[in-house]
């Protein structure tokens, strides 16, 4: 379907549709996360986290009654959430406030039609080049139209969102060897969509902005350049980095002040 941009050799990467839309923010924060320095677990972070879960449960295994929401929540945080819960702290009246917002969200989730579904939390991972791997877990997949649609869910806001579509249309191309016929995004919190049909210049484009990465990534590492570029915005809050950087700190004091 689409050749992979040729990269230069270097030290083996890993990158997932998480890291790129990181470095599409924030070049140097990206750079952080593969050295191993990441933001801490947030409440937000482990509410969507749990959300998911569930969301996939659903459509994997159909509604789920309110009587078992609580046990059906707790048995997801026990088989795969219990670290972040730790490390989070929450007392148990917390946790109880936690899965009331995440059954509001659920809520709102399970009047969205399921016609069409055919798999949820799809994992993808492909090898375009020796030493690189691309990986991605799409949400949900459906075949209700001219080629399947990928959907990633939100439980917040769409920020950002093409640039993970885009990295997901260019997952599935490469493994699938054809074009998802329409990808998207779906905020369960405020109904807000945003969708695109992928087209061959579209995965390419995207596919040429993964290897300039790798590139960039990988001269980093050879020379040990301390940085890359850094740029400012609301993601700076978050960031495992903000008490050396001068630009997401004045950022986030903007932020408060406004």
């Amino acid at each position: 379907m689409i050749d992979f941009p040729p990269v230069p050799p270097g030290e083996a990467l890993v990158v997932s549709a998480s890291l790129f839309m990181t470095y599409a923010k924030c070049p140097d924060q990206a750079l952080g996360r593969l050295r191993g320095i990441y933001p801490q677990e947030s409440k937000a972070s482990f509410r969507g986290g749990l959300a998911h879960r569930v969301f996939a449960r659903h459509l994997s295994g159909g509604s789920i009654a309110t009587a078992d929401f609580d046990r059906v929540c707790k048995e997801e945080i026990g088989s795969s959430m219990n670290p972040k819960l730790g490390s989070l702290g929450l007392r148990p009246s917390q946790l109880r406030g936690v899965i009331q917002e995440v059954g509001d969200l659920y809520d709102r989730f399970k009047v969205l039609s399921t016609e069409g579904f055919r798999d949820s939390e799809s994992y993808i991972e492909v090898e375009p080049a020796i030493g690189l791997t691309l990986r991605g877990s799409i949400d949900a997949v459906f075949d209700d139209g001219p080629g399947v649609r990928l959907v990633d869910w939100k439980t917040g806001g769409l920020y950002e969102a093409e640039e993970q579509l885009g990295f997901y249309a260019m997952l599935w191309a490469l493994d699938a060897g054809e074009l998802p016929g329409r990808v998207e995004a779906v905020s369960i919190a405020s109904g807000e969509r945003v969708e695109s049909v992928p087209t061959h210049d579209s995965v390419v484009a995207t596919a040429k902005a993964t290897a300039d990465m790798v590139g960039e990534i990988r001269a980093s590492f050879a020379s040990d350049v301390a940085q890359l570029d850094r740029y400012a915005g609301p993601w700076c809050r978050f960031c495992a980095l903000l008490d050396q950087c001068g630009e997401g700190s004045a950022a986030v004091r903007v932020g408060d002040a406004g």
